[in-house]
C-alpha cells in the first residue's frame, strides 16, 4: 500500500515536468492549421479600465501611451484608489479620473467602480495596469479576435524594464506561460490563461461573470477565467496585442508579489479539478486542458519537489532517479525551447545562473502565505520607463 501511495505522489508530481514537452509536440503538429486572425474592420467602442493603488508616479506615461493608440473609438477611465490626483490633469474627452472616497484596495472593485461610472455604454473593456505601457495597434490586434465572435482575449505582456537579475528572471518566467499557457493552448482549441492585464471582454460578458461575485485579496483573473470557461466560452490569444510591462526588479517586491500569487493558486486550484470534470463530462477540449493547467502548482514547488523525489531515489531506487533525471532534462529542455523560439534577450539568459536565487526568494514568499494579502496589495515599482 505505501508503495503504490508513493508512486501516486511521484506520478502527481512528476508529469508537471513533462506536460509543457507534451503540449509543445501537439502544438507542432496542429500549427499548420491554426486560425488565421482577420483584417480589424468594426470600430468597437472601448472603455480602457487602468487601476492605481496608492502610486501614481506612472499613470502620465501610461495615459501618454494610451492616447497614441492607432484607433479612436474608446475612453479611458482611471481608478485611482487611495491616490492623490492632484497631479493627474488629462482631457475630460478622453480620460476620466475617478477617485473612490473610501479605500477599495481591490482590483474588482475598481473595475466595476469604473463600469458603474462609464459615460456611454462600451462594447468592450480592457484591463491596464498602472504601471504598464501599449503598443500602437493594440485594440486593432484585439479586434481581430472579437471579429471572430471570441468575447474574451489576453494579449502578450512583454518586458518593460530588464535592469536587474530579478526582472531578467521574471520576464523569463512570464515567456515560459506566455507560450505554454496561452499560445499553445490556444491553438490546440482551449484558452489562453488570463494574466492580470492586457486583456479584453465584451462589457456585458465581463459584468455576468463577475458582478455577483466577490473576490477578496488578488486573484479575480482566476476567477473570472474559471467563470467563462464554465459559460463555455473560450479566451483566444492575441500574440501581436502588446502590451510592456514593468517586471518585478528587487527581492522585496518579489516576496510581496509572490506570496500574494501563490496564496491566489492554493485559494483557486480547485477550479482546475472543476473544471476537468466538467471537460470529461462535456467531451470539451476547451474546458479539459483548461483544467489541468489551472491544477498545475507554481514552477518552483514542483521543481523543488521534483528535486526531493530525485534525492529520495537516489537511496532507494536507482532506475527510478534516473526517470526523474530524464524529467527534469524534459522540463529544462521545454524552457529553453521557448527562450529560443522567442529570440530573448542575452541578459534574461545570464540571469537564468540566478534561478536557485530566485527560487530562494520564493521560499520565503511561501513562509508568508498566511499575511500575502495584509503585506501589500499592489507590487510598488520604481518610475523607470524603459522598454528593452
Amino acid at each position: 500500500m505505501m508503495s503504490f501511495i508513493w508512486i501516486t505522489i511521484q506520478v502527481l508530481i512528476g508529469y508537471n515536468l513533462v506536460f509543457p514537452m507534451i503540449l509543445y509536440l501537439a502544438y507542432q503538429l496542429r500549427r499548420s492549421h491554426g486560425e488565421k486572425a482577420l483584417a480589424s474592420n468594426d470600430q468597437y467602442d472601448y472603455a480602457i479600465i487602468v487601476t492605481a493603488y496608492e502610486q501614481t508616479h506612472l499613470l502620465n506615461s501610461v495615459v501618454e501611451s494610451l492616447l497614441k493608440l492607432n484607433y479612436q473609438n474608446y475612453h479611458i477611465y482611471i481608478v485611482a484608489d487611495n491616490c492623490d490626483v492632484s497631479d493627474l490633469l488629462f482631457s475630460p474627452e478622453k480620460v476620466s479620473v475617478l477617485r473612490p472616497k473610501e479605500v477599495l484596495a481591490n482590483n474588482l472593485g475598481s473595475h466595476f467602480y469604473a463600469i458603474n461610472r462609464f459615460i456611454r455604454e462600451h462594447d468592450v473593456l480592457t484591463i491596464i495596469d498602472s504601471d504598464n505601457l501599449v503598443h500602437p495597434e493594440y485594440i486593432n490586434e484585439l479586434n481581430t479576435y472579437f471579429e471572430r465572435g471570441f468575447v474574451a482575449v489576453q494579449g502578450v505582456r512583454k518586458a518593460k524594464n530588464l535592469n536587474t537579475t530579478i526582472a531578467c528572471l521574471d520576464a523569463a518566467r512570464d515567456i515560459y506561460y506566455d507560450f505554454y499557457d496561452g499560445e499553445v493552448l490556444f491553438k490546440l482549441g482551449s484558452s489562453s490563461t488570463l494574466a492580470g492585464s492586457g486583456m479584453a471582454f465584451k462589457s456585458e460578458i465581463y459584468k455576468q461573470c463577475l458582478a455577483d461575485v466577490t473576490v477578496t485579496g488578488a486573484g479575480f483573473d482566476k476567477v473570472l477565467q474559471a467563470q467563462l470557461l464554465r459559460k463555455g466560452f473560450r479566451i483566444a490569444h492575441a500574440p501581436e496585442a502588446i502590451v510592456y510591462d514593468e517586471k518585478t526588479a528587487h527581492s522585496d517586491q518579489l516576496v510581496n508579489q509572490r506570496s500574494r500569487w501563490i496564496n491566489t493558486w492554493f485559494k483557486y486550484a480547485r477550479f482546475g479539478v472543476e473544471l476537468v470534470l466538467r471537460g470529461i463530462q462535456n467531451k470539451s477540449v476547451n474546458q479539459f486542458l483548461f483544467g489541468v493547467v489551472l491544477m498545475r502548482p507554481p514552477l518552483f514547488i514542483f521543481l523543488l519537489l521534483s528535486i526531493v523525489c530525485l534525492g529520495i531515489n537516489v537511496f532507494i531506487n536507482i532506475p527510478m532517479a534516473l526517470i526523474w533525471l530524464l524529467g527534469l532534462l524534459v522540463f529544462v529542455l521545454s524552457f529553453i525551447i521557448v527562450l529560443e523560439k522567442k529570440k530573448c534577450n542575452k541578459e534574461i539568459y545570464k540571469s537564468l545562473a540566478s534561478i536557485p536565487k530566485f527560487i530562494y526568494f520564493q521560499l520565503v514568499a511561501l513562509y508568508y502565505l498566511r499575511v500575502a494579502n495584509k503585506k501589500s496589495v499592489a507590487t510598488k515599482h520604481s518610475s523607470l520607463n524603459t522598454i528593452q
